[in-house]
């Protein structure tokens, strides 16, 4: 197998990758592992000879990826990022995406490239005249209220007639939250789903700038990998419509992951948490919905964590705190 990881080096990149790279991983026999961003990944995995890394913009590289098998298309501009500079987000969202399925439908292969697309939730949103369901299932009408939301279902559709066309194998899934993330905040208007956790066990301040007591939908870093294993490795039959799949997630608020936090880390970190409104953030994250019924992704087998502990156990354990509680 010839696999390309767009945004490859990226945290849930950079964890897909190593799932890959795992000798029981289901994927298959791996030949070569290729991780396109533009930065490159982290030391540790160029030591592996099946891996080889591109760093660059999307459309920029697409003739140094070569033959592949299997795309997994993370890369992407967040939905911050997105909503303050619209042509930063289309380039980037459709225009390379655009790119991307051109050069693979060029490819000379007997068999189209399996593309697994990364979408969003935010596809869906709260009209502001037609409100929003109470369940969002798989078949829910897409309204973004965003140009994240409208860029990623923009490149749905193209990803979807692209595989109608018999040109890729279309495999399109949509992203809960990713939490919590290690390292440093990104532009994304989820970005303090992790960076409320994240920073207040470094003993760092953190600003939470949405009332704490909203309803936000998140999935844990390994349950979001297993899904886009699972996408690379379903049948067609198994599978089914081109539409995306949802992916199953924990609904939860921002207070609650604070409690779990507290009594997990046997101490009150959420001290280190301010709650400072910031309208433009929660205007964005409140047109999200927050309760799914993902029924394609369950028949696939395809999971979401338990409860909010078991999203907190895995940041603490992921980054060697002890867990108390």
């Amino acid at each position: 197998m010839r696999i390309l990881i767009t945004g490859g080096s990226g945290f849930v990149g950079t964890q897909l990758a190593q799932r890959i790279l795992e000798s029981d991983a289901p994927i298959g026999e791996i030949e070569q592992l290729t991780l396109l961003d533009i930065v490159e990944p982290r030391p540790e995995m160029l030591q592996d000879s099946r891996v080889r890394a591109i760093a660059g913009q999307l459309g920029e590289v697409l003739g140094d990826i070569g033959g592949v098998d299997v795309v997994f298309h993370l890369a992407g501009v967040v939905s911050g990022a997105a909503e303050a500079d619209l042509d930063l987000g289309m380039q980037t969202n459709v225009d390379d995406t655009r790119a991307l399925l051109d050069h693979l439908r060029s490819a000379d292969r007997a068999t189209p490239t399996k593309v697994i697309f990364t979408s969003t939730l935010a596809v869906f949103g709260v009209d502001p005249s037609l409100g929003a369901p109470d369940v969002i299932t798989d078949d829910t009408l897409p309204r973004p209220q965003s140009s994240y939301g409208t860029q990623k279902l923009i490149g749905e559709l193209l990803v979807a007639d692209y595989g109608r066309r018999g040109l890729i194998t279309a495999r399109t899934v949509r992203l809960q939250t990713v939490a919590v993330r290690p390292g440093k905040p990104n532009a994304a208007a989820s970005s303090f789903v992790s960076g409320i956790v994240r920073e207040p066990v470094d003993g760092v301040r953190a600003v939470c700038p949405v009332p704490d007591d909203i309803p936000v939908a998140l999935s844990s870093p390994g349950k979001t990998v297993d899904a886009l294993v699972r996408a690379a490795t379903a049948t067609d039959e198994e599978w089914g419509s081109r539409t995306a799949v949802i992916l199953p997630g924990l609904t939860t608020t921002p207070r609650a992951m604070l409690d779990t936090l507290d009594r997990l880390a046997g101490e009150p970190l959420s001290d280190l948490v301010d709650v400072v409104v910031d309208p433009t953030i929660a205007a964005i994250v409140e047109t999200w919905p927050a309760t799914f019924d993902a029924q394609r992704a369950l028949s696939l087998g395809i999971t979401a964590p338990a409860s909010v502990e078991d999203v907190i156990r895995e940041y603490l354990e992921l980054v060697g705190r002890p867990v108390v509680g």
